[in-house]
């Protein structure tokens, strides 16, 4: 996947469309990614003990990957990626406005 764990996103479409966030989490299998305040939705919880409290929660549900588009941390603009094998056999990302690799911060 283009997209990993704790890089920053926009998101081009849906309720939220515009907002920019962290990955939290990255689901390969299903092609979703989870970003940080963005695609909140209401879970209804039971009391599970006398301690914890019942009630609506706000979570963030997952974004199918198509939907966000990688911030390049070095130009500071949504930048599409390619993958770039190096001298040393590592696969890295890197952007195709600035052609810097990209990293995690």
């Amino acid at each position: 996947m283009h997209i990993k764990k704790e890089d920053r996103v926009v998101v081009l479409a849906g309720k939220d469309r515009g907002k920019t966030g962290r990955v939290l989490a990255v689901y390969p299998k299903a092609d979703t990614v989870l970003v940080e305040r963005a695609n909140l939705a209401k879970h209804h919880t039971s009391q599970r003990s006398y301690r914890q409290q019942g009630g609506i929660i706000e979570r963030e549900a997952p974004i199918n990957v198509s939907n966000v588009m990688l911030i390049c941390p070095r130009c500071d603009q949504q930048a599409r990626t390619y993958r770039k094998k190096l001298e040393t056999g590592f696969r890295v990302r890197v952007c195709r406005k600035c052609q810097e690799v990209v990293e995690n911060q």
